[in-house]
């Protein structure tokens, strides 16, 4: 009875203990918390003090809210997934600011330029484009960005980095003259109804054999390419470095002897990886001898990624290029810690790292699906007179005249723009 007394008597002591320091936690501030976690918790999600008060942050980035520090990066994923068209995922395209101010795009895949207007960055500062290769998934919204700056306030051209090919038929440069080609109705049209400035293009080919060359060096950053291999000659891989960190972005590739030897401790290796074998026959109805050459052939497979992230130890490996859903998600994170245990995000649209020497923290972006653009600091420039009109006097006279009730309509905007329609 005594030993049964002494148990239980214990147990009473044990219980408060434990009660104590449950409501320590909770007097902190983060109610059933540990005392030893508390501080970590308030980190992450912070404390509601006030019921009519600001909320404090909640695990998530809301664009144009946060300066980013003078050596801050943020990384910020608008495509991460496969060729095919897929509403919950675009194509590859990786935006990275720094905190001196420049924004760099690698790749702009199709789908991508939603993701990238819903963060509201004015077009302005969005003109430095990296395009790893030639396949659609990667810069087959090129257009979108070209045009909608155009349309959206942007000053000055776009400016596109990209490489060269085994042939002059297969490079960046070949590309963008038979882009300009292909949307030429629409240049001649904008530059007669804007202006022609914000619709050139300026091409930066280099030289897809460059062994860590740099490209682009400006202010402070520096960007260098590798040969990546996928499906062809021609594609590359990026590095970009500042204050000391280094961003790796593979574009498509199988693992390459030179990734191994230029990213190995990088800050952050964005890698492609495809889907296990098995799940291309499973969702996307390959046959299994082309579901298996395609993940392992041409692309990286999720063992192949772990394995290769295992042998260059970056601060966070990020893998991209698949479609990340509850049915594959599980197989692919097995597939990768097959082989690699270390730091590992797996991507998805809209999802956010902000990168510091001392820490790397992942979050996701809410941003609104009805975004507007917004206006940088410059103002586009007035339509060039001289630019003759794509109008033929045949085609005119095919036009109902509106414009008196047009006048009426406009009124009172004509009255506060101090402006008068139909111009003179």
């Amino acid at each position: 009875m005594k030993r049964k007394l002494t148990i239980l008597a214990i147990g009473l002591v044990v219980v408060a203990a434990l009660t104590a320091v449950y409501t320590a936690g909770w007097l902190k501030g983060q109610a059933g918390q540990v005392a030893a976690l508390v501080k970590e918790a308030q980190a992450a999600g912070g404390r509601v003090t006030s019921a009519t008060g600001t909320a404090p942050d909640r695990y998530v980035y809301y664009p144009g809210t946060e300066a980013l520090k003078p050596d801050e990066i943020r990384l910020i994923a608008c495509g991460t997934g496969m060729p095919a068209a897929r509403r919950g995922q675009a194509a590859s395209c990786f935006l990275i600011e720094l905190g001196n101010g420049d924004k760099f795009l690698f790749d702009i895949g199709s789908g991508a330029m939603a993701n990238i207007a819903s963060l509201m960055i004015p077009m302005d500062m969005l003109t430095k484009v990296f395009i790893s290769h030639l396949h659609t998934d990667h810069w087959g919204d090129l257009d979108g960005l070209w045009a909608g700056g155009w349309t959206a306030g942007r000053t000055g051209p776009i400016q596109v980095w990209g490489p060269s090919g085994a042939r002059e038929d297969m490079g960046i440069k070949y590309a963008i003259d038979g882009f300009m080609r292909t949307f030429n109705w629409d240049y001649m049209t904008r530059a007669a109804m804007i202006s022609p400035v914000p619709g050139k293009i300026e091409v930066h080919e280099f030289d897809y054999k460059g062994e860590n060359e740099i490209i682009y060096q400006e202010n402070g950053v520096t960007i260098r390419s590798w040969p990546a291999i996928h499906a062809g000659d021609g594609p590359v891989s990026f590095s970009l470095e500042w204050k000391g960190m280094q961003i790796v972005y593979s574009g498509d590739t199988t693992p390459t002897k030179w990734t191994l030897k230029y990213a190995r401790s990088a800050d952050v290796v964005i890698h492609e990886v495809m889907p296990m074998p098995e799940d291309m026959v499973k969702f996307y109805n390959q046959p299994p001898q082309l579901a298996i050459r395609a993940t392992c052939g041409f692309h990286t497979c999720p063992p192949a990624f772990g394995k290769l992230m295992s042998l260059l130890s970056p601060r966070l490996a990020v893998a991209f290029h698949w479609f990340n859903e509850e049915g594959t998600r599980y197989n692919q994170y097995e597939g990768i810690r097959s082989a690699y245990d270390g730091p590992l995000s797996m991507a998805t649209d809209m999802m956010v790292w902000n990168i510091t020497k001392d820490k790397i923290t992942e979050r996701m972006a809410v941003s609104t699906d009805q975004a507007w653009d917004v206006p940088g600091p410059g103002r586009p420039s007035a339509p060039d007179p001289n630019f003759p009109s794509q109008y033929t006097q045949w085609i005119l006279k095919g036009r109902y005249d509106t414009t008196k009730a047009e006048s009426i309509g406009t009124k009172k905007f004509q009255e506060q723009y101090g402006i008068k329609w139909p111009a003179k």
